[in-house]
C-alpha cells in the first residue's frame, strides 16, 4: 500500500470484468496480489517459465515491478491477465488470461499457478474461462499459448485445453512452442 488513506478519502478503482467459475473468480490486480504474486514468482520451478530470465524473484521490488507490469498491462490496453483467486478460501492462486505485450508473437492467454494450487485443475480452469471471454470480446481468430520445451506441465494444460502444437519461437533467448487455439476449433469443442 502506498500510505494509509485519510478517513472519507477513496481512490478511483478501475472498473473491469470479474470472471467466476465454478471454484475460481478471475479479476484485475490489486495492491494485495503483490506479496503472493512475488512468492509465487520465488519458487524456483514456477521461476523457470514464467520470469523472463527463469530465475526466481528474491527481491520484493523485482517482484512489486512484476505485478506492476501485469496491473499496467491492463491500464494501458483494457486487458491483461487476471489474478486467479480461489473463492473458497479467497486467496491468490496464481495468473491466468491475455496478454500482448510488443513484439509477442500474438494474442495470447497464458497462465501460472502457485505451487501450492497445482494439480487442482485451476489452470485449466481459468484458461477455459478466460479463452471464452477473449472469444466473446475480441475480434480474433485464433489465441496462442507460449510454452517452453522443458514445461510438460504447461503442454498438458495446452492439450486439456485442445490447443495444437504450432512452430518454433524464441522465448527470452531459449527455444519454445507456440501452441495454438483456433476459434472454430474452440467454438466446436465448447458446443459438444
Amino acid at each position: 500500500m502506498i500510505a494509509p488513506l485519510k478517513p472519507g478519502v477513496t481512490l478511483a478503482q478501475p472498473d473491469g470484468p470479474v470472471i467466476e467459475t465454478a471454484r475460481l473468480k478471475l479479476r484485475r490486480w490489486c495492491d494485495a496480489d503483490i506479496a503472493p504474486n512475488t512468492a509465487m514468482l520465488a519458487d524456483p520451478g514456477t521461476a523457470r517459465f514464467i520470469t523472463s530470465d527463469g530465475k526466481p524473484v528474491t527481491d520484493e521490488l523485482v517482484g512489486w515491478r512484476n505485478a506492476a507490469i501485469m496491473a499496467g498491462h491492463w491500464a494501458l490496453h483494457g486487458v491483461g491477465m487476471f489474478v486467479v483467486e480461489e473463492k473458497q478460501t479467497g486467496r491468490f492462486a496464481g495468473r491466468v488470461g491475455p496478454w500482448r505485450p510488443p513484439g509477442w508473437p500474438g494474442f495470447e492467454v497464458g497462465w501460472g499457478i502457485s505451487s501450492e494450487f497445482r494439480g487442482k485443475g485451476y489452470a485449466v480452469e481459468a484458461a477455459r474461462a478466460s479463452i471464452d471471454w477473449s472469444f466473446a470480446t475480441f475480434e480474433i481468430d485464433q489465441i496462442v499459448h507460449c510454452i517452453d520445451r522443458e514445461n510438460t506441465a504447461s503442454q498438458a494444460v495446452a492439450r486439456r485445453l485442445g490447443a495444437k502444437k504450432g512452430r518454433e519461437i524464441d522465448l527470452f533467448g531459449h527455444v519454445a512452442d507456440l501452441w495454438v487455439t483456433r476459434r472454430d476449433a474452440w467454438t466446436a469443442q465448447r458446443r459438444a
